[in-house]
């Protein structure tokens, strides 16, 4: 009997003992290959088919000469037991770092903290600045803004016109590639929800007296040596180990719908070449179809309606075209260790210059640098196929080098080489509609192929951390086990992520349980 029959049996046993029976699962990002660990844990296989030619999505780690990069930048911090404990099922003791978070905003030449720190932000905005920006928050007491429903809008009126243009607008707005005003509060709601300049200042004043309740914003947190995608290398492993099949370079190309369910997914090989550079081109090979009973899709929301066939109604289509992404890009340049700096990452509030973040991957982890060298990776904002995304990768390193030395942080000749990495559909954009495009997709997908599951960031087109991506797929395959969870309602009413609520504990490393576990359904 070969592996695909081992399967098949296993998914025949599995539906006999109550389980869920054949699972596709789409994605060997966070959210995917957790959904096959927790399947395996069950005692399920599952096969997951991935795109790319490594695991891992944004989370991956990317290794170029032995140098290793973190996309975006991933801190192992969660408010939710369970996603801690999986973490640290996967990975031991030995293979986590605890790192001091250190980020600061770059504005008009200074430096300030960031989590916004009363002292910090007073010393370098200078006394009648200072009070020009309190008067400003008071100010909005009276006068709020008019709009409250866009991120403009929600932020100035937490903070105040002044701190949210000093601190907010531009930095946001390199993100996003939209104006602030057109990016729908769910954004802030989402990321921010209980920083206020209120808050920090309360924050500030108490200095332990109530520190019980608001402990810190996360001053620590966990980190992989070799990078988040040690974790995800890792898991993947370990499902392989438990009988499931992990099949890299393979793109899902239709996912076969009869009698109100779907059926079967189809795949076609993907070149290496085109793999590694994620582009989405469809390349005539032949197909292979996985026929399921349950399948588990991380894929992007858009792509996942796309692939239905007997296709969608065209308003549902013109629901997912309508959903609009950020990709992202990644220059990683070469400098020797003491022309770093002690940040994880800068964010640059400046209209100098492109880049939005400069990350010190050695202030990450010594094991994703070399002996006497430290690797700054430069984050560009773009949508796919704009100018920057379609440059050369040596005239990408040529940009920012030369914006390293604009932002006086490195000097032109301290750079030695450089690496490109391209990340498409790295963002879900909350632009004016989208939830009601959400809501009309997942509205059609219940009724007409109700065991499809949308799970993760690009799969439920939600800004989701790692953390919460993985929750969604915990909570998808316990309702396969008839435990239903609503996994939209995952996020939704969470505290801000950068604060930490309650004490650590020997139980609790990570803190209390501020984003936790959503309540089964009809309980």
């Amino acid at each position: 009997m070969n592996r695909a029959d081992d399967q098949s049996a296993a998914a025949a046993r599995s539906q006999e003992t109550g389980g869920p029976g054949q699972v596709v699962v789409v994605g060997a990002g966070p959210a995917g290959l957790t959904a096959a660990y927790a399947l395996a844990k069950r005692g399920a296989t599952c096969t997951v088919l991935e795109m790319d030619t490594v695991v891992g999505g944004i989370s991956r780690t990317v290794e170029c000469e032995g140098w290793r990069f973190d996309v975006g930048g991933h801190r192992f911090f969660t408010k939710v037991p369970e996603v801690d404990n999986l973490w640290r099922e996967i990975l031991g003791p030995d293979d986590f770092l605890l790192r001091r978070r250190l980020s600061r905003i770059y504005y008009e030449g200074t430096y300030y903290n960031y989590p916004i720190r009363i002292g910090n932000a007073l010393s370098g905005l200078g006394a009648l600045e200072s009070i020009r920006c309190g008067l400003s928050f008071l100010w909005v007491r009276v006068r709020p803004p008019k709009d409250l429903d866009t991120f403009e809008g929600w932020t100035a009126r937490a903070f105040g016109w002044r701190l949210y243009r000093k601190f907010f607008k531009a930095y946001t707005e390199k993100v996003w590639g939209i104006p602030a005003g057109e990016i729908k509060a769910d954004w802030a709601a989402q990321r921010i929800k209980s920083l206020t300049l209120g808050n920090v200042v309360k924050n500030a004043l108490s200095q332990g007296r109530r520190r019980t309740r608001i402990t810190s914003l996360i001053e620590e947190f966990h980190y992989p040596r070799l990078g988040p995608g040690m974790m995800w290398e890792r898991t993947r492993e370990l499902v392989e180990a438990e009988g499931s099949k992990v099949v890299l370079a393979t793109r899902l190309v239709s996912i076969r719908r009869f009698g109100g369910r779907a059926m079967a997914a189809v795949t076609q090989p993907v070149a290496a070449e085109t793999a590694s550079k994620a582009v989405a081109a469809r390349v005539t090979e032949p197909t292979t179809s996985w026929p399921f009973d349950h399948l588990i899709s991380s894929m992007a929301l858009s792509e996942l309606v796309e692939a239905m066939d007997p296709p969608a109604p065209e308003e549902v289509r013109q629901a997912a075209r309508a959903l609009r992404y950020r990709d992202f890009l990644t220059v990683a340049l070469v400098i020797p260790a003491e022309r770093g700096f002690p940040d994880n990452w800068i964010y640059v509030h400046s209209d100098k210059v492109r880049v939005g973040r400069v990350q010190n991957f050695g202030s990450w982890s010594p094991d994703l640098v070399k002996q006497g060298r430290t690797c700054l990776g430069l984050e560009y904002f773009v949508f796919e196929g704009d100018v920057l995304w379609s440059m050369a990768d040596d005239d990408l390193v040529a940009l920012a080098t030369e914006e390293l030395a604009t932002l006086g942080l490195v000097q032109r000749e301290d750079v030695e080489k450089g690496f490109v990495v391209r990340m498409p559909k790295a963002y879900p954009v909350y632009d004016a509609g989208y939830h009601l495009r959400v809501q009309a997709i997942r509205a059609w997908l219940e009724a007409e192929t109700p065991n499809v599951h949308p799970i993760g960031r690009n799969g439920m087109h939600r800004y989701n951390n790692q953390d919460h991506s993985m929750l969604t797929a915990m909570l998808t395959v316990a309702s396969l086990y008839g435990e239903p969870f609503d996994t939209w309602a995952v996020n939704v009413d969470s505290d801000y992520h950068e604060e930490q609520v309650g004490r650590r504990s020997s139980a609790s490393p990570s803190g209390g349980t501020g984003r936790a576990v959503p309540t089964p359904v009809g309980s």
